[in-house]
């Protein structure tokens, strides 16, 4: 669990958000859900809040501009000590720079890139804005995991850009791959073939932890949004797989109290 805010080593996830076409509809369900409350943030890329548990922030949500139709998605962020720098790496390493490097307010300075595959992701420098403040609570960001279709060639695309040590996931035959940095596990690829849906491709899964997993994704359906898999149990706890009213994927995960 993490309590006041740090800066963390560069590479490991230290954030997510996400980007909507109705601000106001998409706060109303995760309130629900989550109990999230929410407060104006930097306004550089248009209308965005941040999301609050307990008063201590833990996401972001942001308004796209209108016409804009792009694919709703949760985005995880990398912590970086130099936003300008691990953009560079990320062209040298084959990825391609989106948005940025530029600066959002004193908060920080953000990025966003996608990898060799062509899954997005953001990178950030922190100022005044380091990291979310709590984890591992019901209604946080609990674990981030790469969902590709070969976790080879991608891993080494990480592994160049954020110095991760990956690890084979254990039963061998899975295509697995925990990423290791100062020997704590911070993230994980997971190869699953052609199982990717045809509409999203390689892509960044946001786990958030809840107190009952088949509780919360009844509550998912009835806030108008949809469980894509439902609950089944796994090594890290009861998980399902649900989106949002405007599409965004996440998975819930029961965690232990």
């Amino acid at each position: 669990m993490t309590g006041a805010p740090t800066r963390r080593t560069p590479g490991t996830p230290c954030w997510v958000s996400l980007m909507v076409h109705s601000l106001s509809t998409t706060q109303d369900f995760y309130g629900a859900l989550f109990g999230w409350t929410f407060s104006p943030g930097p306004r550089q890329l248009g209308p965005y809040v941040r999301a609050y548990l307990d008063n201590r922030v833990v996401a972001g949500i942001g308004e796209l501009p209108r016409g804009r139709h792009l694919p709703v998605a949760w985005t995880t962020y990398m912590a970086s000590d130099d936003a300008d720098a691990t953009a560079e790496q990320i062209r040298a390493c084959g990825g391609t720079v989106g948005v940025g490097p530029l600066d959002a307010g004193e908060a920080g300075r953000l990025v966003i890139a996608s990898d060799t595959t062509g899954a997005v992701f953001g990178v950030w420098q922190g100022g005044e804005h380091l990291s979310a403040e709590l984890s591992g609570e019901p209604g946080t960001p609990v674990w981030n995991e790469l969902l590709t279709q070969d976790t080879s060639t991608v891993a080494k695309f990480y592994a160049a850009v954020f110095g991760y040590d990956t690890e084979s996931v254990v039963p061998a035959g899975l295509d697995d791959l925990t990423l290791h940095l100062e020997g704590r596990p911070v993230a994980a690829i997971h190869g699953v073939g052609n199982g990717l849906r045809r509409d999203r491709g390689p892509h960044w899964m946001t786990y958030f932890a809840v107190d009952d997993t088949d509780a919360a994704a009844r509550r998912v359906a009835e806030l108008g949004g949809r469980v894509v898999r439902p609950p089944w149990d796994a090594s890290m706890g009861r998980l399902a797989t649900v989106e949002d009213p405007e599409g965004a994927v996440f998975t819930i995960v029961a965690v232990a109290r």
